[in-house]
């Protein structure tokens, strides 16, 4: 059976200098979209709100009850994964973070970033396959080796994993759905098969969990975890699934319109 034997190092950063970090970081947010682009049309609503849950996914996931008790519970560590890797992701996705800087920024800016987007490294990154592959080849990588207990032992390492988890979810879903600019596009059945091919193997390490526990887990917690695991990430990938459906169904509609007007 195994025991908790993990040496707990502190989390390497101060709670208030992330929280800080946040809270001007949703300022930032907001004045941007406010004031920043005046000459354009109204910021939507719904943007700012899933900008602050995105936000506060982040907080809950580093700061506070749930964040400590995942260096010792492997459960809480789960919730603070999905809610650090999938939940955020996607709510920060939804916010249209590159779509607010490019058009707050100065032109000559903006058109550095834009060249940016177009470059062959940022192709690469964003390939749903390459995306998948960081993504979930993390997680195997967390969660089948000794990498699990060894974050818990050394603070930078503690924390890359943190940021890795983060980028890896973001990266994932903006190469899935796409809402900022993309240079690099996808077909949708290219896409469809990626997210389902990365659906069943996050199902897959999920009951991979429950059987065999990471190293120093209780087969009691490494069970639960890897129920929350499934179910969690079931609920944030049906999300994009719908999503993604309804940005096909969209452009198929917009071809039929275009199609018809050009017929008459």
């Amino acid at each position: 059976m195994n025991h908790s034997h993990i040496v707990h190092s502190q989390d390497g950063y101060s709670p208030w200098i992330l929280l800080t970090g946040l809270f001007l970081m949703l300022l930032i947010y907001c004045y941007a979209a406010i004031f920043g682009g005046s000459s354009h049309k109204k910021w939507p609503k719904y943007r700012y709100v899933t900008w602050f849950l995105g936000l506060t996914c982040i907080a809950i996931a580093l700061v506070g009850p749930i964040a400590h008790s995942s260096h010792i519970n492997f459960v809480s560590h789960m919730y603070a994964h999905l809610l650090l890797g999938m939940f955020a992701p996607l709510f920060i996705a939804l916010s249209f973070p590159l779509t607010l800087l490019l058009r707050t920024i100065k032109v000559q800016h903006a058109r550095f970033i834009s060249r940016l987007l177009k470059s062959e490294i940022v192709g690469f990154l964003s390939n749903p396959i390459i995306a998948s592959l960081l993504n979930f080849g993390g997680l195997w990588t967390l969660y089948t080796t000794n990498l699990y207990s060894l974050m818990h032992q050394h603070t930078l390492l503690h924390l890359f994993v943190h940021i890795h988890i983060f980028l890896a979810g973001y990266l994932f879903t903006i190469s899935i759905i796409y809402f900022d600019p993309t240079p690099h596009r996808h077909h949708f059945p290219f896409r469809s098969i990626c997210m389902i091919l990365f659906l069943a193997g996050h199902d897959i390490l999920s009951k991979y969990i429950f059987i065999h526990p990471p190293n120093f887990v209780p087969a009691e917690q490494s069970q639960v975890g890897g129920k929350v695991m499934y179910y969690g990430g079931d609920l944030v990938d049906l999300i994009i699934i719908f999503i993604l459906c309804l940005q096909w169904y969209k452009t198929a509609n917009q071809r039929v319109l275009l199609i018809k007007g050009q017929s008459n």
